[in-house]
């Protein structure tokens, strides 16, 4: 059953939902592509900045809507262990995805920032917006994301995410999200367009035009963060 006309509409309803983080020191985070229309009305009704967490989902083979892991910005790698465990994927073939699959998520940051700063997360809450949580692979890995940019609080949102995914999503503590928000957790989860009436695809364009029709956000001090091979960070001043 239909919940949301389109992804504006997703938006304008989960936006009723996050008042309570109205004035306060927060970027809002749209996961691209189609996660980042929602985060725009999110971010208007907000009055915050907007931004992208760029993440990749690694998909079986044989399902490639079935997340597996995923990957994201700053080197982050997320294994979905339900996942490999029921389809018996070695962790090798894995690891073969990602090496194959970490160059387009660079091309596709380069491509969607298109010069852009990102905008500061040092010490200041993440909104991280999706249009839908199915698995909560990628939810996940742009949690680890903003984390490793010094976000102090991770808040993941979404219209509708799956009622399996919800719990997962919360834990282990300091990986995942701080609160879980959505307008919709069932069970029975097939697929996020369900939810929707419209589902059209949302292409780099029109991600571009959202981004740069947002608004900039107020110069800060950036450290510079680098992403260690155990997933640790360090700065220089």
């Amino acid at each position: 059953m239909a919940l949301f006309d389109d992804r504006a509409d997703a938006g304008r309803q989960l936006a009723s939902m996050l008042d309570d983080y109205r004035g306060r020191d927060l970027v809002v985070l749209g996961l691209p592509r189609g996660g980042v229309p929602v985060a725009a009305a999110v971010a208007k009704r907000l009055h915050a900045p907007l931004d992208v967490i760029v993440v990749r989902k690694l998909g079986l083979s044989f399902e490639p809507e079935v997340a597996m892991g995923a990957i994201g910005e700053e080197g982050v790698y997320v294994r979905n262990a339900r996942v490999l465990a029921q389809s018996g994927v070695p962790d090798a073939q894995l690891r073969a995805v990602e090496r194959r699959e970490r160059p387009l998520l660079e091309a596709r940051v380069a491509e969607l920032r298109a010069g852009r700063p990102r905008v500061e997360l040092a010490g200041r809450i993440a909104l991280i917006v999706d249009d839908g949580v199915a698995t909560g692979s990628t939810a996940r890995a742009a949690c680890q994301v903003a984390r490793l940019m010094g976000a102090a609080r991770v808040v993941l949102a979404a219209p509708v995410i799956a009622a399996g995914a919800v719990t997962e999503l919360q834990r282990p503590a300091g990986e995942c999200a701080d609160r879980v928000i959505s307008v919709a957790a069932p069970f029975g989860f097939a697929s996020v367009g369900q939810y929707y009436r419209h589902f059209d695809a949302t292409t780099n364009a029109d991600v571009t035009a959202l981004l740069a029709a947002s608004g900039q956000d107020p110069p800060r001090q950036r450290p510079s963060w680098n992403a260690t091979a155990d997933g640790r960070t360090s700065t220089t001043p």
